[in-house]
């Protein structure tokens, strides 16, 4: 009974952990999409954020140009340090290095996926209910998918009022979590449910 509260309070603290790598990895995203820092949705997301976003922009400096390396670098090394808290809590021991490194490269491209997958979701949503919609929550999302609709938009024009481009994406998505991130966390040997899946 005890063992089993310990694995569900491990996998608890996994989850809030993924949830806020989750955050961290949308607040990059804003960034690098260029999406309007003064919405309310985005200053949520900064400040929830902020805490440890800051300690790294000491030596990472602050954001320069669209990538925000100090909140990659946040969100790397809280994946990596709780990977090591949960193997050293069940007992295992500390993981391999490289292993470690792979893992947490694969939980950031994980957290990155999951976001342009449920982003796409809620925009596919609000163009059949509210296609001309003007909350905060719906502007930044178009804001946020916009980067990778675009080009493929390009390729792929709209039909008339059919718009491909989502299924092209979707698909593309799909291909990329199951090929790119399958293989690191294979490579990594360790369980996918700690890297975030």
């Amino acid at each position: 009974m005890g063992n089993e509260l310990g694995s569900a309070g491990l996998m608890l603290v996994n989850s809030l952990i993924n949830i806020y790598l989750f955050l961290l990895m949308l607040r990059f995203l804003l960034q690098a999409s260029r999406a309007d820092y003064y919405n309310p949705m985005s200053q949520t997301v900064v400040k929830i954020t902020q805490p440890a976003v800051g300690l790294f922009q000491g030596f990472l400096g602050p954001v320069a140009g669209r990538f925000d390396l100090a909140t990659l670098a946040a969100g790397f090394v809280l994946k990596v340090i709780s990977i090591i808290a949960i193997f050293m809590v069940i007992g295992v021991g500390m993981p391999p290095v490289t292993g470690l490194l792979i893992a947490g490269i694969a939980a950031l491209a994980n957290a990155i996926l999951k976001i342009y997958f449920f982003a796409l979701i809620v925009m596919i949503i609000l163009s059949w209910v509210a296609p001309n919609a003007s909350h905060p929550g719906a502007l930044l999302i178009m804001q946020l998918v916009e980067p990778i609709m675009a080009p493929v938009r390009k390729v792929i024009p709209p039909l008339g009022m059919i718009d491909l481009s989502p299924i092209v994406v979707f698909i593309a998505i799909n291909l990329v979590d199951g090929l790119l991130v399958g293989s690191l966390i294979r490579a990594a040997g360790i369980s996918g449910a700690l890297v975030g899946l």
